[in-house]
């Protein structure tokens, strides 16, 4: 819906408002720059090295690197699967929006996680940034044309490959076999093994974020949390996207109970 943005001119006798639908315009380019800008540098030469991937002859590729700001969107599904993006710093959620309007959260990227790999043209997730991101971008071709000649490089995709069809297995089986708790369990077991740091997950993403993955409601994932809390599960440190697991066998046992 637009609306009209009304300004008075000081010339005109009574300050007669005008319509400027121009202003409304210019208005909102700059908000829309401002929020979804992606700060850029330039393209320069690098090695798949560079990006996690090794290989028998190491060819130069070309590589861009795009920061995105949080909540800026990377790619939306079913747009040209052009690009395979690795994630330098920061953390990026892909997701399907259901008919009904509710979101799906098929996997959350952390720093070093290579995705963007389809088995098709086109996107079937949306990629956004949960918090400012930093990818690395290469051409989707020119990952192909060096598998073409490398049979290193076609087993490190084939290995990228196979990690992302065992995680949506384990996402498939979460969602289908396990109770709330058990569902909580798993995930902060998962992000203990890729996030831990100092012995303190630093979660990036929301609540809302982890309901969206786990298939609860917010208030469930809430509970589930403060259950855990209770029973010396993990502690918060400052804030409670900060967590220690003060207990990791026990966390384990909810999570084998599925």
């Amino acid at each position: 819906m637009e609306y009209a943005c009304r300004i008075y001119d000081s010339t005109i006798a009574g300050g007669a408002p005008l319509l400027c639908w121009d202003v409304l315009r210019k208005v909102r380019l700059i908000w829309e720059v401002d929020l979804f800008v992606r700060i850029t540098t330039e393209s320069r030469s690098n090695t798949l090295s560079d990006l996690g991937l090794t290989s028998s002859s190491n060819p130069i590729v070309s590589l861009n690197e795009f920061t995105y700001k949080k909540g800026s969107e990377i790619y939306g599904e079913k747009e040209p699967a052009e690009y395979v993006y690795q994630v330098r710093s920061g953390a990026v959620r892909t997701y399907k929006m259901l008919p009904d309007g509710r979101r799906q959260i098929g996997a959350f990227h952390l720093a070093g996680d290579i995705f963007g790999l389809v088995n098709g043209d086109a996107h079937r997730f949306t990629a956004e940034a949960i918090v400012e991101t930093t990818l690395r971008l290469i051409k989707r071709k020119s990952l192909e044309t060096a598998a073409d000649s490398d049979a290193v490089v076609t087993c490190n995709l084939l290995s990228v490959t196979t990690t992302n069809l065992q995680h949506a297995e384990n996402h498939m089986l979460l969602l289908g076999r396990k109770d709330a708790l058990e569902r909580v369990a798993a995930f902060l077991g998962e992000m203990d093994k890729r996030l831990s740091a100092a012995g303190v997950v630093t979660l990036p993403m929301t609540r809302r974020d982890i309901a969206d993955y786990l298939g609860l409601t917010l208030e469930t994932v809430s509970r589930s949390i403060s259950r855990l809390h209770r029973a010396e599960v993990l502690s918060f440190v400052g804030s409670q996207r900060e967590i220690t697991i003060l207990n990791r066998k026990k966390l384990l046992a909810l999570d084998l109970q599925g």
